[in-house]
């Protein structure tokens, strides 16, 4: 079993290294992107599906609360928490729509739109997205590697591995160092 253990914490360390070696920059890209939006008064809409839903609750959370400093409320909405808006949407239209309605009833321009998707193929996710362009947002898109929201998303931000839980790993790490930067940025001193 102990065997087993370091072989996980050695892979997802390998994953990481990758981050590091291939995505500094398209995560300073996503930073400096939420950054000007949120200094000029606008919000960041989290949402993905599961553990990227779960994600996206925490990211906002960071952002809302605080991450590591004591700082005013950051304006930020994770789109997978409202059961009654989720459930209505499911069966009034489709759950492909979940998150694009919510963008078309929340959204403005200048808004960041940031969906999750491990597998970067997520339809809600695409369709939140497409419809977040179409509303003059930006598009951030945090995914595991292939699928359609990192050619869809203004700014992608694809880890390297297929392997889910790795993905996961390295999307809430980018997150967390998403949030310590915003907050440096806005509020450091």
């Amino acid at each position: 079993m102990q065997n087993r253990i370091a072989a996980n914490l050695k892979e997802s360390i390998e994953v990481k290294q990758q981050v590091i070696k291939s995505l500094v920059p398209q995560i300073e890209k996503a930073a400096r992107a939420m950054i000007g939006a949120l200094k000029n008064g606008n919000k960041v809409l989290f949402f993905g599906n599961g553990g990227s839903a779960a994600d996206s609750q925490h990211l906002a959370a960071e952002l809302i609360s605080r991450f590591q400093m004591e700082r005013k409320s950051l304006p930020a909405i994770a789109l997978t928490t409202d059961t009654s808006i989720i459930t209505a949407i499911g069966n009034d239209y489709t759950f492909d729509n979940i998150f694009s309605r919510q963008i078309e009833g929340l959204a403005q321009k200048g808004d960041i739109a940031f969906g999750l998707s491990t597998s970067g193929n997520s339809k809600n996710v695409i369709a939140g997205l497409e419809k977040a362009k179409q509303l003059g947002c930006k598009t951030i898109g945090l995914v595991g590697s292939g699928g359609r929201i990192a050619a869809i998303a203004e700014i992608a931000i694809a880890v390297p591995s297929k392997n889910t839980p790795r993905v996961q790993e390295c999307h809430i790490t980018i997150g967390h160092i998403l949030c310590s930067l915003i907050e440096q940025e806005l509020f450091g001193k």
